[in-house]
């Protein structure tokens, strides 16, 4: 029954798919679902794929309507609601090849943000007296950990659960704490 419910459901999600045909987006599109199937362990074609997570993750659809923004999209988020509790600033770059983890209370407030972020909730990536963040490529942001201020975290990063990150991040570490320290730079321990 629940399997029903679900593909009638995707048949009202259909507006979905002409506006993923014509974004300027697609792209960034492509590379948020391959990244979730592969996640998920998902299969089919790109539209089906689309359909599944636009129907079970409002996260998904949070970052489809950012890539898409607009009248229509608006539109098309009065029956298909985005998750409300996670925010992406209309004025963040963001890389294609989102992840979530459950993003509730999640804020994205950056100058940019590179390809392949993972976010989980409870995450502020914010800005201080005007200046925000620039998020390099494959970084990974783990629950409650904070980023604010003019700073730049390098590609392949991973900033630790309730992390405060105030100071600039080099590539390749891993940081933790309150304040946040390297704890491991190039797959050595610091």
């Amino acid at each position: 029954m629940r399997s029903l419910i679900l593909n009638i459901y995707k048949m009202f999600l259909l507006p979905h798919v002409i506006v993923y045909r014509m974004s300027k987006n697609k792209e960034s599109i492509d590379k948020d679902i391959e990244r979730w199937a592969s996640a998920k362990g998902a299969k089919g074609s790109k539209v089906s794929l689309l359909l599944n997570f636009l129907a079970n993750s409002p996260d998904f659809r949070t970052l489809f309507y950012f890539r898409n923004r607009g009248v229509i999209s608006s539109l098309l988020n009065i029956y298909c609601k985005k998750e409300k509790y996670f925010r992406i600033d209309m004025s963040t770059k963001l890389g294609g090849g989102v992840l979530t983890g459950h993003p509730y209370s999640t804020i994205l407030n950056a100058d940019s943000i590179g390809e392949n972020l993972y976010v989980n909730h409870l995450v502020t990536v914010g800005e201080v007296n005007g200046k925000r963040p620039t998020i390099g490529d494959n970084v990974s942001i783990y629950t409650g950990a904070i980023i604010i201020g003019d700073i730049k975290i390098g590609n392949n990063c991973s900033i630790g659960a309730g992390s405060v990150v105030v100071k600039d991040v080099p590539d390749n570490c891993v940081v933790v704490g309150n304040p946040a320290r390297i704890i491991k730079q190039d797959g050595k321990k610091v």
